[in-house]
């Protein structure tokens, strides 16, 4: 699947529904997701079962969106409906289609931890976006919803970028080709590949993680990594985990961000020593993340690093997963 979409300014949406309502109200999950992918900085994602959040969206009398609630924040998000991002990507996706009139009232429930490396601003927004294209009966293909996802991930972290809000919405694992123009192409992966994360609970800012980012790399450097992301690529399409892991390596940003987090190369060899196919961090982290072959041993690797973390006094979460291929969905 191969999508080319215009600037938000200038989009367009190929609107597939009658214009009106379709329902009163709706109750939608969006998954998280790793972005990067170890190799693949800014253009690799896939999404996983769990965490995620959650958007309640009602139609109401009065024109305008409100947000009546959040939970699951610690009241660090904004009930300001111009200041957060579900609520301004879903305004800019009525504006679109000529419907910004619409009164709606918008419960946020986070499922899942603020600043893990996992999207949890994609998460929030691809719901919010999700739950009104069915409130229209849009029947378009939800990878249209990516430029409105993406205005929201720009006011989140600072930067439009599409690889973990392209995962959330479109489900599966996601190659952002382009930026300019924006081309997402979904790619095949193999079925028996599961994902252990672990979220130390330690604060890595996706701003300041983005800052300390070399600006230039050594062309050796840049050749390494081209090799990587075909090789782990290639290995999607061929269904060779093996391949896979091996080109799960990263040497532009890995060896940056590795210092925000304790520990970080003391798990890699307690996960790869443990049957690992690969290891790295999720997004900017402090989120790490490993491919296996099974869900034992991914369940294995996420009790043995939370011991480890627990033995160095940090707490963590850990989700085992399989890849998410649904993306969001209405429960």
């Amino acid at each position: 699947m191969s999508n080319n979409i215009q600037e938000i300014n200038e989009v367009q949406l190929p609107f597939q529904g009658g214009g009106g309502l379709v329902g009163s109200s709706v109750k939608v999950f969006a998954p998280a997701t790793v972005a990067n992918v170890v190799c693949g900085f800014d253009v690799l994602g896939f999404a996983v079962n769990e965490p995620g959040d959650e958007v309640i969206m009602r139609v109401t009398d009065k024109p305008g969106i409100v947000i009546s609630k959040i939970t699951g924040d610690d009241g660090r998000l904004p009930l300001d409906p111009t200041k957060n991002t579900v609520s301004v990507s879903v305004q800019h996706y009525l504006d679109s289609i000529g419907r910004g009139d619409i009164g709606l009232d918008i419960e946020l429930h986070k499922k899942m931890p603020i600043g893990s490396g996992l999207g949890s601003s994609s998460a929030s927004t691809v719901a919010g976006l999700f739950a009104i294209k069915t409130l229209m009966g849009d029947t378009t293909d939800p990878a249209t919803l990516l430029p409105f996802a993406m205005k929201g991930e720009e006011m989140a972290c600072g930067h439009g970028h599409a690889d973990n809000v392209a995962p959330a919405l479109m489900g599966g694992f996601v190659l952002i080709r382009s930026y300019e123009p924006l081309d997402v192409v979904r790619l095949p992966h193999p079925k028996d590949l599961w994902c252990a994360i672990v979220f130390p609970d330690v604060d890595v800012p996706t701003r300041e993680a983005r800052q300390i980012i070399r600006n230039k790399i050594a062309m050796k450097d840049a050749v390494t990594q081209w090799g990587n992301i075909a090789g782990l690529v290639s290995g999607l399409f061929m269904q060779d985990i093996d391949l896979i892991g091996r080109s799960m390596q990263d040497v532009l940003v890995e060896p940056v961000r590795s210092m925000l987090i304790p520990d970080f190369y003391k798990m890699r060899e307690i996960a790869m020593s443990s049957g690992a196919v690969s290891f790295g961090i999720s997004g900017s982290g402090p989120s790490v993340f490993a491919f296996t072959k099974d869900e034992e041993t991914a369940r294995s690797i996420t009790q043995k690093l939370q011991a480890h973390l627990t033995g160095i006094k940090i707490g963590s979460n850990a989700y085992v997963s399989t890849i998410n291929d649904a993306g969001p969905r209405v429960i």
